[in-house]
């Protein structure tokens, strides 16, 4: 018999003995409502009811994860994302806030094994950003399917994204997206960077650069992790918006316009310490110069049409006798 059992047992034999509330409980050093409980469960349970119960209710109107939201946090936590990326999930996609802690419960109890595993930075590694909004733009294109080609621009510094799919990868679309993104951005724009892509370099692409007064800066060949952010984020949509969705829909534009919108102001982001981009850009609204202050810094001279073959393009500065500048 277990000592608590003992314990109470003997209070309760106490009890028959002395007929009297008061004395036991002096003498045993508890209250009344104890005793008159543990002597109520022996008579209904004999010594069975001296065992301590818990108190933990059996149900609650707090409770928010029932079969239904078991199912969601099971299918989203199949596709590899964590507790946070959960969480801004099951807000986007079934309009459900449920805290961080009960999202962890939750996968504990499905994966009672489940161990989380640390990611040790590469060494020498170093996390870099632009300090003002839309000093530098970081422009890509990412292959859905063939025939679906999304175009992304984001922000190096606030991290806000600009989307939009097309059939093909050229000029003419990268035009198109380059005024899209011009017309979305809640900042001027004052640089561009992308990779050696051919549909960033014609000469009409380049030309309207110049008439906006926005720098061309594409990075070395064989270097994605210049344009690190860009390809990180694109990684992200494939892994959260596209699984979601079906790509031969006549609404993806919508359903990617509202991703869109969702990854900017609701979603939180790891790098930028769980705030949303667009908490980030309010934050930095004072520093983010007007469209007539970047124009009037920008110089025509020092710019010219860009080459794709990295090596020509070299030759081609070092002929004009103008330095690149570092992107």
């Amino acid at each position: 018999m277990d000592t608590e059992v003992r314990k109470r047992l003997r209070w309760v034999q106490l009890f028959d003995e002395l007929q009297n509330c008061t004395r036991v409980c002096l003498r045993c050093g508890i209250s009344r409502p104890t005793l008159r409980k543990w002597v109520q469960r022996y008579r209904e349970h004999g010594v069975d009811g001296l065992t301590a119960q818990t108190r933990q209710p059996k149900t609650s109107p707090a409770i928010r994860i029932f079969e239904r939201e078991r199912k969601w946090i099971t299918e989203l936590r199949a596709r590899g994302l964590g507790s946070r990326r959960i969480q801004s999930e099951l807000k986007r996609s079934h309009d459900l806030d449920i805290s961080r802690p009960t999202i962890e419960k939750t996968l504990k109890a499905l994966e009672p094994r489940r161990h989380l595993v640390r990611r040790l930075a590469r060494k020498g590694s170093r996390r870099y950003a632009k300090e003002v909004p839309g000093e530098r733009i970081q422009m890509d294109t990412c292959k859905i399917t063939p025939g679906l080609y999304q175009y992304t621009a984001i922000d190096d510094c606030t991290r806000i994204r600009v989307l939009a799919l097309f059939n093909r990868r050229t000029a003419a679309n990268s035009l198109q997206f380059l005024e899209l993104a011009i017309e979305e951005f809640p900042f001027p724009i004052q640089r561009i960077q992308t990779d050696r892509g051919r549909e960033f370099f014609a000469y009409v692409f380049q030309e309207k650069l110049m008439e906006y007064g926005i720098k061309f800066r594409p990075i070395k060949p064989a270097s994605p992790h210049l344009n690190g952010k860009v390809e990180r984020s694109q990684r992200t949509d494939v892994e959260e918006f596209y699984p979601t969705v079906d790509l031969k829909a006549p609404d993806l534009s919508d359903r990617l316009r509202d991703w869109q919108d969702h990854y900017n102001q609701y979603r939180p982001h790891g790098s930028l310490g769980g705030r949303t981009p667009w908490e980030v850009w309010c934050q930095r609204i004072r520093i983010t110069p007007f469209s007539d202050e970047v124009e009037a810094k920008y110089d025509r001279s020092t710019e010219r049409i860009r080459h794709p073959v990295y090596h020509i393009d070299l030759q081609l500065a070092k002929q004009a006798q103008v330095v690149t500048p570092r992107p």
